[in-house]
Formats: C-alpha cells, sequence, structure tokens
C-alpha cells in the first residue's frame, strides 16, 4: 500500500484526499516508477479545484509531471534503479500522474535523468521548463537574436514564463515581463533577468491591427486578447513562440502582422515532439539555467497542503514553480 492523492466526484463537486491504495489500482504500463517529485502547475490547480471540468474521468490522481526511480520495468530501455523523468501525455488528466507514492505509465512518455540533475531539480524545471527551452530554441531557430531587440515573455510570473526569463537572460537577450501583479511579481522577475517588468493591462487595451513595433520575438503563455495585442506590435521578421491559452482559446487578430511584417507564429507542444528533441531540451535547459534560478524560484509543499494550493494557483495568488515532494 501507498500514499495518493485521489480526485473523486460527488454530482459536480470535486474531491480531493490523500487515500491508501495498490499497484493493482495503477492504470495499465511498462514502467513502474517510485516518485520523489511532482509538481503543482495551473493545469493541476484546475484538476484539484474542479474548475473548468478538466477532468472528465474519476478517480484521477493529479500532476502532470514527475521524477523518480524505476522499481520495476518490462521495457528494455528502462531497468531497476534508473532516474527518469515524465512531462505532459495527459497523465494527472487522462492517465494517472505524479501524486503518488508510486506510478505505472508507458515507457515511451519518459525521458532519462540527465546526468547534471535530480529529481528536485528535474521538478523545479518540469514540463514548465521544458517548454521554455522550446520557445526559446524555436526563437533561436527563426533567427531571433539578442541583437534582433527586445523579447517580451507574458504571463512572467508562471512556470513556463520564469523559466523563460532566465534562459533569455543567459543567453544575452533583453527580456521585457509582463505581469497582472507587478507589484507582488517585479522583485522576483527583475532577480531572474528581466530587464523592465509591464502591467498585463497594457496588453488587454484595445489595439490597432498594427501598432508601433516593440518586440522581436514573443514566448506567450496566455493568448487571446493578450497575444493579439503583444502581435499588432512585433518587428518585421519576429516570431512569437506560443504554448499556453491561460486567457482562452480566441485570437482576436488580423492578418495584417502576418502580412506586412512577416511575423512567423510558432506553436510549441512539449508533448508532441520526438524524444530526440525533448531530450536535447532538457540537456540544454540544465545547462543554461543558472543556480540562483533553483534559489528562487520554486517552493516545495508536501501531498496534505495541494488543496490549500490549488485554489490560491486558480486565482493567479502563487509566483513561480510549486513543487510537491511525494
Amino acid at each position: 500500500m501507498f500514499k495518493a492523492l485521489v480526485l473523486t466526484q460527488e454530482g459536480k463537486k470535486t474531491l480531493a484526499n490523500i487515500i491508501q491504495i495498490q499497484e493493482s489500482d495503477l492504470p495499465e504500463g511498462e514502467v513502474l516508477v517510485d516518485v520523489a517529485y511532482s509538481s503543482l502547475n495551473y493545469k493541476d490547480g484546475l484538476a484539484v479545484t474542479g474548475t473548468g471540468r478538466l477532468i472528465r474521468n474519476f478517480p484521477m490522481v493529479p500532476g502532470i509531471d514527475f521524477a523518480g526511480v524505476v522499481c520495476d520495468s518490462r521495457d528494455p530501455r528502462y531497468k531497476k534503479g534508473d532516474q527518469v523523468i515524465l512531462t505532459g501525455w495527459g497523465v494527472g488528466e487522462n492517465h494517472w500522474g505524479g501524486m503518488a507514492e508510486k506510478s505505472r505509465v508507458k515507457a515511451d512518455w519518459l525521458v532519462p535523468m540527465p546526468q547534471a540533475c535530480d529529481e528536485q531539480k528535474a521538478m523545479m524545471i518540469g514540463t514548465a521548463g521544458l517548454t521554455a527551452m522550446l520557445c526559446v530554441q524555436a526563437l533561436q531557430d527563426a533567427n531571433i537574436t539578442p541583437e534582433s531587440g527586445a523579447i517580451l515573455v507574458t504571463g512572467a510570473s508562471g512556470g513556463v514564463g520564469s523559466v523563460a526569463i532566465s534562459l533569455l537572460a543567459r543567453l544575452g537577450y533583453k527580456v521585457v515581463a509582463s505581469s497582472g501583479r507587478v507589484e507582488q511579481n517585479s522583485e522576483l522577475l527583475l532577480s531572474l533577468g528581466a530587464s523592465e517588468v509591464i502591467d498585463r493591462s497594457e496588453l488587454e487595451q484595445d489595439s490597432r491591427p498594427l501598432e508601433k513595433q516593440r518586440w522581436a520575438g514573443i514566448v506567450d503563455t496566455v493568448g487571446n486578447k493578450v497575444l493579439a495585442t503583444a502581435l499588432a506590435q512585433m518587428n518585421y521578421g519576429g516570431a512569437a513562440a506560443i504554448c499556453g491559452l491561460a486567457g482562452g482559446f480566441a485570437l482576436p487578430t488580423t492578418v495584417m502582422p502576418f502580412i506586412l511584417r512577416g511575423v512567423s507564429l510558432l506553436g510549441i507542444d512539449s508533448v508532441s515532439c520526438p524524444l530526440e528533441k525533448r531530450q536535447a531540451a532538457w540537456e540544454r535547459v540544465i545547462e543554461l539555467l543558472p543556480e540562483s534560478y533553483y534559489q528562487q524560484a520554486a517552493q516545495t509543499i508536501g501531498l496534505d497542503e495541494v488543496a490549500g494550493y490549488a485554489d490560491k494557483i486558480v486565482k493567479g495568488q502563487v509566483t513561480g514553480r510549486v513543487l510537491v515532494k511525494i
């Protein structure tokens, strides 16, 4: 028997309880992992609080990523004692995730732990950090260099945004961070490497199809009107790496930024990219992130604190990464 945070449904209400379960309760998969750390992000917050009906199948163990040690494997690529990371693939949404002392998953979903990393650091990076690295790499592949101009990071106080700021600053880019709570988050965002912090309200105003050019590149985690306004402010030949929909699915823009300024829209999905690309991104993000990031950008909680923190995350009251020590 082992502990797990299990979500159940009572009528229309989602209940989150820590209970004892056994290996036979876990879904099918080739690899069984002793989980050391998971994390709590916005999607987890939605799942645990029942906001937005993210979870369709109950019971469910939340936790969209985890790091741990293989304790049993039917796949030759992994043996007992191997350290592994899992990000994406619907864990915590469609397949039981990381907020349990053990998790059974498909071998294809795992990534071997890079040598310079451990379980705690891996979850301080997590799905958010992997996604941020893929965004930064996409901008570089689009020939957006530090000399091209300023990079806007929206949703800067979240997991993807905070890592993106650190990575971009380390690579020599000028980074402008957009936050919905400037007074609360400015000190942290500036310490991570942002040169300026602007209020998100600047990007939520009604804008014309094209505005004054401000951004050589964008790392966007918000979408909707914020992204539409930012696209209208892009430099000629700029590129926007988009990876999140915190503001909704709509994109109220026109074709003018793409036709008249040659703007590129780069979709980033940390799940669908090939394993080799994910492994390379893990190696690079660990190489680039400064040690100061690990000291400032995360807080650690236990399973019994998840429900309270989930509510705070959904309300936008949490800055940076939240680790769950299993």
